[in-house]
């Protein structure tokens, strides 16, 4: 069995996260620590009974949490500044960690990774773990890698709640996508555009629009235009709701449990692709 730690179960993800974790015979989930609904029951704040009655606990005491609990994995849906306090924590008490929080600091990144290989403790870190999108950043890169003369573009739609712009999966598209052509995202991307005479460069080497949307309830949209002389391809992935995100946690989850090597995984090796 995995022992679990699930940090933000009362947010969206974390609450699907749960209950998936909860009713999984490979897991089993030891502690879940939050902001919110301290001292609540898990399986009530997720409508399932039998969740070996796990108490939401604070998570300022995680490091007590860490030790009464002694968990193998922990995951983590939460926000860019308590992911990097929190994972902090919990990789330099070799905990395994499955990272689906956006907007995370170069910096903190440096130092987790340092932290992932000292403390034998590899990581899946993912903007996205849902099968269909991290197939659409293999197959955005393959096409890319053949229209490097095209224009590309790329637009996403979301949620009036989403804090980060744009979205952690539209730059993974725009790195795929750089990468594929021997470009470097930094340097040539164009974040929207200004009102008034601005002149697009043409072709992916010179430049590479991304476009956020904010919304309504859009749970995440993320199309990739390329666009030719005289015809254009579209790629599109949508979102139908967040369950497609948290069983690709699980997967990963069950994947970094097992892996040996001390690094950080992305969701493309978890799903051997």
């Amino acid at each position: 069995m995995i022992k679990l730690l699930i940090l933000g179960p009362t947010g969206s993800m974390g609450k699907l996260i749960s209950s998936l974790a909860i009713t999984d015979g490979e897991i089993e989930v030891v502690a879940a620590c939050d902001l919110t609904q301290i001292n609540n029951e898990l399986g009530a704040l997720v409508a399932i009974d039998d969740a070996n009655k796990i108490m939401i606990k604070d998570v300022n005491n995680i490091q007590e949490v860490i030790n009464e609990t002694k968990p193998d994995v922990v995951v983590d849906f939460t926000v860019a500044r308590a992911t990097e306090k929190n994972c902090l924590i919990c990789v330099k008490n070799g905990i395994r960690c499955v990272i689906g929080t956006t907007a995370m600091s170069k910096d903190f990144l440096e130092k987790f990774k340092e932290l992932v290989e000292k403390n034998r403790a590899p990581a899946v870190i993912s903007p996205n773990m849902a099968t269909g999108v991290n197939l659409l950043f293999k197959i955005s890169g393959i096409i890319a890698s053949y229209l490097k003369e095209w224009d590309i573009e790329v637009i996403e739609a979301h949620h009036h709640r989403k804090v980060d712009s744009p979205s952690g999966t539209a730059l993974k598209i725009g790195e795929a996508i750089t990468n594929a052509i021997g470009s470097n995202l930094d340097e040539i991307a164009k974040y929207g555009r200004e009102k008034g005479p601005n002149k697009r460069l043409v072709g992916a080497k010179s430049e590479i629009g991304i476009h956020s949307v904010r919304g309504g309830d859009i749970i995440g949209d993320h199309t990739i235009l390329f666009a030719g002389p005289g015809e254009r391809i579209e790629l599109k992935h949508q979102a139908h709701s967040r369950a497609c995100f948290a069983s690709g946690a699980i997967k990963a989850i069950k994947f970094v449990a097992k892996v040996k090597e001390n690094k950080i995984f992305e969701m493309k090796d978890v799903l051997d692709l």
